[in-house]
C-alpha cells in the first residue's frame, strides 16, 4: 500500500469518526409549538385572499374564501407615506389600482380613493368589480374582521429599504395592541428581517423561514450533517421546487416535522400537485385557487 493510499485512508477514517461522535454529541433542538401553527389537519390560506378568483387584498377577496371555509389568509404588507401598514403586494399602485407610482409616495387617506377592483380580470376579459367600490385595506382592518383567521403576513421590503428598516417595530407594536401573537405568522424572503422583528416579539410570534435558512435546511437534509440542524424558524412556506432541487418530498418534509416545522407549500395550481403534496405529509397550503383547494381537502380529508 502506497503513502498517499494510507494518508487518504486515515484522513478518511478520521472523517467517519468525527461524523460519528457527532451524532451521538449533537442534539438538534426542535422547535417550540406555536398556537397559531397548531392544526390537526392540513390547512387552506387564500394567497392574498384568493387573487384568482377575486381582486387581490380587498375585502371581497377576503369574504369570499372565507365563506369558503379557509383557514387564513396569506398577505403581503406595506408602508404608506405616513406610515400606516397596508394590506398590499407589489411596491408599485399600478399593477392593481387605477393610481400609479410607488406605494410609499401616497398617505392611507390618499391609496383608500384608489379603486382596488380595477385590474382584476375574470375568465370571460371582463373586469367586473371596477367602480364597485373596493378599497385598499389596512393590516389593523384585516385582522380586526377576521379576528379567528390564521394571517401569514411577508415582509416583502428589504432591511436595507426606508421601509423595511421601520416595519418589524411597527409590525409588532400593532400586533401587541391588538393581542394577535397567537393568530399570525410572521414570514419574508428576508432572514435579517423576521429576525429583527423576533427582537421585539421575543418568539412569542410565529415566524417563517427566508431564502437563506430554506437553503441552509437543504443543504443539512442532502448531508450527512443533518443532525446538527436546528431551525430558526417554525414554518417553512416553500415551494414545491428549489430550482433544481426537489423541496416537495416526503423525506424533506418529514426532515423538518422532526423538528417540529410546519411545511406550507405555496405556487400549487393543479389538482394533481396537491393531492401528490397532500399524500406525503404536507402541512397546509398558501394557494391563489381557494375554491378547488378547498373541495381538495374536503375530498381526501374530509370536514
Amino acid at each position: 500500500m502506497g503513502r498517499k493510499t494510507k494518508v487518504a485512508l486515515t484522513v478518511g477514517a478520521a472523517g467517519v469518526a468525527a461524523w460519528a461522535a457527532s451524532k451521538v454529541v449533537a442534539k438538534p433542538i426542535p422547535r417550540e409549538g406555536k398556537e397559531a401553527l397548531n392544526f390537526q389537519k392540513p390547512v387552506i390560506l387564500a394567497h392574498r385572499g384568493g387573487h384568482s378568483e377575486a381582486p387581490e387584498n380587498t375585502q371581497a377577496a377576503f369574504s369570499k374564501a372565507a365563506e369558503l371555509g379557509v383557514h387564513g389568509f396569506a398577505v403581503d404588507i406595506r408602508l404608506t407615506k405616513d406610515e400606516e401598514i397596508i394590506v398590499f403586494h407589489d411596491e408599485f399602485t399600478d399593477r392593481t389600482t387605477d393610481f400609479s407610482g410607488r406605494t410609499a409616495e401616497y398617505t392611507l387617506d390618499e391609496l383608500k380613493k384608489a379603486d382596488a377592483g380595477y385590474r382584476f380580470e375574470d375568465e370571460a376579459g371582463d373586469f367586473p368589480y371596477r367602480g364597485t367600490g373596493e378599497v385598499i385595506l389596512t393590516l389593523r382592518e384585516l385582522l380586526e374582521s377576521f379576528p379567528h383567521m390564521l394571517i401569514a403576513i411577508n415582509l416583502k421590503d428589504s432591511p436595507d429599504t426606508y421601509e423595511g428598516s421601520l416595519m418589524p417595530s411597527k409590525l409588532w407594536r400593532l400586533l401587541d395592541e391588538l393581542g394577535a401573537w397567537d393568530r399570525v405568522a410572521v414570514t419574508g424572503p428576508y432572514d435579517e428581517q423576521t429576525d429583527r422583528f423576533n427582537l421585539y416579539a421575543q418568539n412569542r410570534v410565529a415566524t417563517g423561514a427566508g431564502d437563506n435558512e430554506v437553503k441552509k435546511a437543504y443543504a443539512a437534509f442532502t448531508s450527512k450533517l443533518g443532525h446538527l440542524y436546528s431551525p430558526r424558524a417554525d414554518l417553512f412556506r416553500i415551494s414545491e421546487k428549489l430550482g433544481v432541487f426537489p423541496l416537495g418530498t416526503e423525506s424533506f418534509i418529514h426532515f423538518l416535522k422532526q423538528l417540529n416545522v410546519v411545511v406550507y407549500f405555496e405556487d400549487v395550481h393543479d389538482k394533481e400537485t396537491f393531492i401528490k403534496l397532500l399524500s406525503i405529509g404536507a402541512s397546509g397550503f398558501i394557494t391563489d385557487r381557494p375554491t378547488l383547494a378547498m373541495e381538495i381537502i374536503q375530498e381526501h380529508i374530509g370536514e
